[in-house]
């Protein structure tokens, strides 16, 4: 099999059920931003040591990841959707552990830190970017796994609380954007 099928030569993209659509329909605007995203925790993996447990985890996420691009890829549930309540259940409790875990937070925080918490943010914003592109998707009326935009929006505030957790076990700590009036007031975690 080779790499390239010169189906792209003209514009298009195969989707998933043996659709197709041009590579600037919103639909592969919506995966493909999953798909850059999934690069971007590849990059955090690469920036954790082997014997790391958050290194496994983002493994997982990761495989949870692909799978969520490709439900974005499928229109009209072509294939059964692989993305479950479950998965945005695991997010929230990995949320809700690393937040317990890492100082309260009263102002806005700059994203950085060690390489892989400042890969981390990243990650927070392309998740971001992934989750509006499946938004503009929706918003035209198409097939979208409701539990992969859950996730989506999960991912976000978890890559957050991932980076705050990995950067306090470096000893990194936070730095507080200088501007910020009090954001948080009493939260103990933001949601999205």
């Amino acid at each position: 099999m080779s790499i390239y099928t010169r189906y792209g030569d003209q514009g298009y993209t195969r989707l998933v059920g043996g659709g197709r659509a041009k590579k600037n329909a919103p639909r592969v605007h919506a995966y493909g931003s999953i798909d850059t995203l999934n690069s971007h925790a590849g990059v955090a993996v690469s920036q954790l040591s082997k014997d790391d447990p958050v290194r496994g985890e983002l493994l997982q996420v990761q495989q949870w990841i692909f799978d969520c691009g490709g439900d974005f890829a499928t229109p009209d549930e072509k294939r059964p959707y692989k993305m479950e309540a479950e998965m945005v259940q695991w997010l929230e409790e990995k949320i809700d552990e690393y937040w317990s875990k890492t100082p309260e937070l009263q102002q806005f925080i700059l994203p950085g830190g060690v390489p892989a918490a400042a890969t981390l943010h990243v990650c927070r914003c392309v998740a971001r970017e992934a989750e509006r592109n499946a938004v503009a998707l929706l918003e035209l009326e198409e097939a979208v796994n409701p539990e992969a935009l859950k996730f989506l929006n999960r991912l976000s505030d978890y890559f957050f609380a991932l980076a705050r957790w990995v950067n306090l076990q470096a000893e990194e700590p936070d730095v507080c954007y200088q501007n910020s009036a009090p954001v948080f007031k009493g939260k103990k975690k933001p949601r999205s």
